[in-house]
């Protein structure tokens, strides 16, 4: 039985928002000024936020960049595919046919573990162990996308750009990161929301989804290659693996550090420049 001298936030919040919002902006004041009168604590007020925001935001908002994705290819074999799904500890992959745009189905890692106990026969290909593939373009909102998700029991979804090319995946993990959020730090706030911002001297924090153009008009470079075109992929070209938080590379002039990396890709970088930078205030 609840304790009636002790309101939840929910009826506290409930009181806070008698006055009737008129718009987005004006729902976004009265939770904040719940919160300043301590109606509704700053987890709770995440949360909300990010339950609005993913009603606003777009699968290209959050998804892995085909450059960051791990991936099997349909030739390999189960032994051959073993060791890349225990390293990445990744529970689905995309499986690739004759390139990177043909993804011919989805590999769960627990249909590999019947392999790996030897309950299969040893003829057993990648190909007979694969799921169905759902594709899903870049412009499909988030809301819609987990209502999909929920309905049709599935964790995962090919991404596709205008021209039917795979542009990266999107897990539902992605999606509920979006409401219940990520552990921020110095390099992460709230305040950030361009691409790339100075936090030092010759020091910058750079998001790990920045386009190689803007990178290289900020930083007055001329990266390019066919196989990225986020910065992202510029630094996983030169690890040569998916590094983890704290690792550190240098090339050319630039010292770079991955300041927030997940099991399915880097998220936020920071990179130092050791010359004289030539960049846009």
């Amino acid at each position: 039985m609840n304790d009636d001298s002790h309101p939840s936030w929910f009826e506290r919040l409930s009181h806070a928002l008698l006055r009737e919002p008129q718009d987005r902006k004006q729902l976004i004041d009265l939770l904040h000024d719940a919160k300043d009168r301590q109606l509704l604590d700053a987890d709770a007020l995440n949360m909300i936020e990010g339950v609005l925001q993913v009603s606003e935001s777009h699968v290209r908002d959050v998804m892995v960049p085909r450059p960051q994705m791990v991936v099997i290819e349909e030739d390999m074999s189960p032994k051959e595919a073993i060791p890349l799904v225990v390293k990445s500890a990744h529970s689905r992959f995309p499986v690739l046919g004759e390139s990177r745009d043909n993804v011919v189905g989805i590999l769960l890692a627990k249909d590999l573990l019947k392999l790996s106990a030897g309950q299969e026969k040893k003829s057993t290909k990648i190909r007979d162990l694969l799921r169905p593939a759902t594709f899903i373009p870049e412009s499909k909102r988030l809301d819609v996308l987990l209502k999909e998700f929920r309905l049709n029991r599935n964790h995962m979804a090919i991404v596709v750009d205008e021209y039917g090319g795979v542009a990266g995946l999107v897990t539902i993990e992605d999606v509920l990161e979006e409401i219940v959020g990520e552990i921020s730090d110095e390099y992460d706030t709230a305040e950030q929301e361009s691409f790339i911002k100075q936090v030092g001297n010759n020091e910058y924090a750079v998001k790990a989804l920045t386009p190689i153009e803007e990178f290289n008009e900020y930083f007055n470079t001329e990266y390019e290659h066919e196989d990225f075109d986020t910065v992202g992929g510029l630094i996983l070209q030169k690890f040569s693996h998916l590094p983890k938080a704290g690792e550190k590379i240098e090339f050319d002039d630039f010292k770079v550090t991955v300041i927030q990396a997940e099991s399915r890709g880097i998220k936020l970088l920071r990179v130092t420049r050791l010359m004289d930078p030539m960049v846009k205030p």
